[in-house]
């Protein structure tokens, strides 16, 4: 005679349980850590003048932003030198874009640059549609910011006023950059 014997499974249920309990607080664990860890949306809300670097502008003229504040930083070098005033063949001397006349200044409006009183320099462009006219203003303190101003008409003139409700009154727009996690793509711990 032969015997059978039937062996059942010691407590199988249990460790299936155990396993999803420690599955469901691992992902509890992590759902709280994202968000409190996780970016926030931080808009910044703009001035009606104001006109944001990175979202506002056309591909054009964040090139134009990114060669004027380079600019800006050789025209406080030039004048730490010994230059009183800068002047735009200087600049263009320099190999400066956008001062310098090459297939990038063609391609991104034309400009035709002048410097006004102190150390602003204006660009009439060529071809708004492409890129707006600008206008950069150089302060005369190291530790002060550099402002860039846009305007988008077809025909705009040399401003004579350079203050901000002067310019804010004739359609200029003050061009601004915030940079936060979002742009930075780093996160601050």
């Amino acid at each position: 005679m032969s015997r059978a014997q039937v062996i059942r499974p010691a407590g199988a249920g249990h460790e299936t349980l155990y396993v999803l309990l420690a599955a469901l607080l691992i992902v509890l664990i992590a759902a709280g850590v994202v968000s409190l860890r996780g970016e926030r949306d931080d808009d910044v809300t703009l001035a009606s003048h104001e006109i944001d670097a990175r979202r506002d502008l056309t591909p054009a003229e964040q090139g134009l932003h990114s060669d004027l504040q380079v600019a800006a930083d050789e025209i406080v070098l030039l004048r730490e030198d010994g230059a009183a005033q800068v002047e735009v063949a200087t600049l263009a001397e320099e190999g400066l874009p956008p001062f310098v006349d090459d297939a990038s200044s063609q391609s991104r409006g034309r400009h035709q640059w002048q410097r006004l009183s102190g150390d602003a320099y204006f660009g009439r462009s060529q071809a708004p549609e492409v890129a707006g006219s600008l206008l950069l203003i150089v302060p005369d303190r190291e530790d002060a910011a550099t402002d860039l101003w846009l305007n988008r008409r077809d025909s705009v003139a040399a401003p004579a006023n350079l203050s901000q409700e002067a310019l804010v009154a004739s359609g200029w727009r003050h061009v601004v950059s915030h940079f936060d996690a979002g742009v930075t793509r780093q996160h601050r711990h």
